[in-house]
């Protein structure tokens, strides 16, 4: 059950976090026209990473779920292809 979209932070945003049973899912949406640029997952860098990990501690924080298994998924769209990699980070 998807609770939050575009959740703003200090520093960041996540765009879609979820519920699934026990577990919370943070979902990083990246969307490109072509990989003439590289694919969308090549986007989401350590960096990248760090950020969204620091938004979730946050909106746990905020929610009050405290003791959550934590999943971080990358959603990839390239043209009208949509691919989700589970447990990306």
């Amino acid at each position: 059950m998807v609770v939050a979209r575009n959740f703003h932070f200090p520093g960041g945003e996540l765009d879609v976090v979820a519920i699934r049973g026990r577990e919370l899912v943070v979902c990083e949406v990246k969307a490109r026209a072509s990989s003439s640029h590289g694919s969308p997952a090549e986007s989401v860098t350590r960096t990248k990473q760090a950020r969204i990990r620091k938004g979730a501690v946050v909106y746990i924080r905020n929610a009050g779920l405290s003791g959550m298994k934590i999943r971080f998924d990358v959603a990839c769209v390239l043209g009208t292809e949509l691919e989700v990699i589970t447990d990306a980070f």
